[in-house]
């Protein structure tokens, strides 16, 4: 038990100096990779209550969410790239330290098993819930039988959502050429094609 409450002690406090990280800095960019740290350290504390679906679903739509809309807000503001680009090896020490401390966390949680050997089966006792089945199998079959109609209506949500921030970043630049293809169809042969009756002699 004594490497879960060290793992536990160290995600917690690597979540809470995160999350007091990002409202304390100034930097959008820092604020971003600061919630991105606190997202996996929460995740980490989830694997430790034996919610392993719930941490798999942090890391994987979170932090991939928070990408999006980062992605999202840089293309809806006016940014000179060419001033970020300039200012790319000012992030550098501060991605590099939080890819640092994600590696160590990684390395911490694929090594256990050397540590403790039986933090594994540990794990996987908390995480069998009746029957015998997981709780991503439970979770499973709950939301696809009895929460099916809900979770197709926050389908169509997202899918609302997303095709509106599609059509609030699309911007018409000048000069170039898009297909369009109701004025494809709808052109007639008299619009497109001259026939020019050229006397002998008088071509080209």
């Amino acid at each position: 038990m004594i490497i879960q409450t060290l793992a536990f002690y160290l995600f917690a406090s690597i979540c809470v100096a995160s999350g007091v990280m990002v409202i304390s800095s100034r930097n959008p960019v820092y604020a971003v990779l600061y919630l991105i740290l606190a997202f996996f350290n929460a995740a980490g504390l989830f694997v430790l209550m034996g919610a392993e679906f719930l941490a798999m679903l942090l890391v994987v739509v979170y932090v991939g969410a928070v990408a999006v809309l980062f992605l999202f807000v840089v293309m809806m503001l006016d940014i000179n790239f060419t001033e970020l680009r300039q200012g790319f090896l000012q992030y550098l020490p501060i991605g590099g330290l939080i890819g640092f401390i994600l590696l160590v966390e990684l390395l911490l949680v694929l090594g256990s098993w050397a540590v403790s050997p039986d933090a594994g089966s540990a794990l996987l006792a908390s995480t069998a819930s009746v029957g015998g089945k997981t709780n991503a199998h439970a979770l499973g079959r709950l939301i696809y039988t009895h929460y099916a109609l809900l979770f197709q209506a926050a389908g169509l949500v997202l899918l609302i959502a997303m095709i509106g921030a599609i059509v609030l970043t699309l911007r018409e630049r000048v000069g170039v050429k898009r297909q369009k293809i109701s004025t494809q169809i709808g052109r007639r042969r008299e619009d497109a094609v001259v026939v020019v009756q050229v006397e002998s002699g008088k071509g080209i």
